[in-house]
């Protein structure tokens, strides 16, 4: 089980991104534009600078669901490997088998 802070940390960093995403979009698409002018997009690049790091989304690391372990996660059960695993064997997870040939 991962510490509770760090799985508190994530729920903090995924309430920044959403909040700051339209932000975060609009000024993306200025700093892009070419047809705005150099000192419009160079205000924009300074604008996001100022963003929180934490809003960035590149920053959310994906953790599992059950345990927090922030490494070997599945995307698609949003579980890590081992809880997967588990789950799979006492079939928890509908069309999930073990592979035998």
């Amino acid at each position: 089980m991962a510490k509770t802070a760090l799985i508190q940390r994530e729920l903090k960093r995924d309430k920044l991104v959403a909040k700051y995403a339209p932000k975060m979009a609009e000024l993306k698409a200025i700093a892009n534009d070419l047809k705005k002018s150099d000192e419009e997009r160079a205000a924009a690049r300074v604008a996001m600078q100022k963003i929180p790091r934490n809003a960035n989304p590149t920053r959310q690391r994906n953790r599992c669901a059950i345990t927090g372990r922030p490494r070997g996660t599945f995307k698609q059960f949003g579980l890590a490997r081992n809880k997967i695993r588990e789950m799979a064997f006492t079939g928890d997870i509908p069309g999930v088998i073990k592979a035998s040939w």
